[in-house]
């Protein structure tokens, strides 16, 4: 047990009942497990109304915040005590009264092509047809390949492969994080570098969200966090939260820590990809929110707020 912290005597994880998200609530509960094996860790299984509503894209009915939603009604009502998130879902702003009290070290965070014929993007004639869920992806592949048409792709993991191996898509995107904690890296016909396919804020990093007041949690969830992957998810987040864009807008944001310097790119477009933002920006890891301010700010310079202003109307 970690030194001279009492965790609570049982604890409740609100997950989604997805596959991927399981996975997620089952590692964290090892960890906890290993760390306090007096806790009783249980996990509490959910279905949000991101998982129900299916026939339409993400962007089209509120977003991502509709995978957290149910699992903070949890939180409140005490039915759960901490519930875990892929990053990528956690609104940037998070409800009064709740916090992020760790984020775990980062999985893969590249995109990853997917298909039975093709080996890459490169390889799809004009007009193949490719699935995603992301209008970030969409808008990078629509302004590399132009030629190819981007369908909407919705469903877990398993139900987005299933349709591509019925031949409804020539191929798919999917994170390679979750492709991998799902056992499934087989499927993974090659993996987009960043620079090709610059990843969404918090991919492939876990989040543990308590509510605020539960300053017990604070301390027995701190040996979960991961340094390093933290100070890039904060970068990135203050990027996406200064630009203030919501599902309806096509933005990337990842940032690296390498030998001390923690470096940032981001990125926001127009769905159809004609029209691009880029920047980037490098400074000290102690000050994430710092150097996400300022590749929020140099993309606002350059033209990003009437991209945003646009699509939000």
């Amino acid at each position: 047990m970690s030194q001279n912290i009492v965790p609570p005597s049982k604890i409740v994880i609100a997950s989604r009942e997805s596959l991927l998200a399981m996975w997620q609530a089952k590692h964290i509960q090892s960890r906890l497990q290993a760390l306090y094996p007096q806790s009783e860790v249980s996990i509490l299984g959910m279905t949000t109304q991101g998982d129900r509503i299916l026939d339409v894209t993400l962007n089209k009915i509120g977003g991502k915040g509709l995978f957290v939603k149910e699992l903070e009604a949890a939180l409140e009502e005490g039915r759960a005590d901490i519930a875990v998130h892929s990053m990528k879902d956690v609104p940037m702003v998070l409800p009064q009264g709740f916090a992020l009290a760790a984020i775990g070290e980062r999985e893969d965070p590249r995109d990853a092509f997917v298909s039975v014929r093709y080996s890459g993007l490169e390889q799809l004639p004009p007009g193949a047809v490719v699935g995603t869920s992301s209008l970030r992806r969409e808008c990078q592949i629509r302004a590399r390949y132009p030629h190819l048409t981007v369908e909407p792709l919705r469903g877990n993991v398993q139900t987005r492969l299933r349709k591509l191996d019925e031949g409804q898509y020539d191929a798919i995107i999917l994170a390679a994080a979750g492709l991998r904690r799902l056992g499934l890296s087989e499927r993974i016909t090659a993996l987009l570098e960043t620079g090709d396919s610059l990843p969404a804020v918090g991919q492939g990093a876990l989040g543990i969200e308590i509510r605020a007041d539960r300053a017990d949690l604070f301390a027995c969830l701190a040996p979960l966090n991961d340094a390093d992957t933290a100070a890039c998810v904060r970068a990135e987040r203050e990027m996406s939260r200064r630009l203030n864009g919501s599902c309806q807008v096509p933005l990337g944001g990842f940032a690296e820590l390498h030998a001390g310097v923690l470096s940032l790119r981001g990125f926001v477009a127009l769905p159809d990809g004609r029209q691009l933002i880029r920047a980037a920006a490098s400074g000290a890891p102690e000050q994430p929110e710092a150097l996400g301010a300022q590749v929020a700010q140099a993309l606002l310079q350059q033209g990003a707020a009437e991209i945003i202003s646009a699509l939000d109307q």
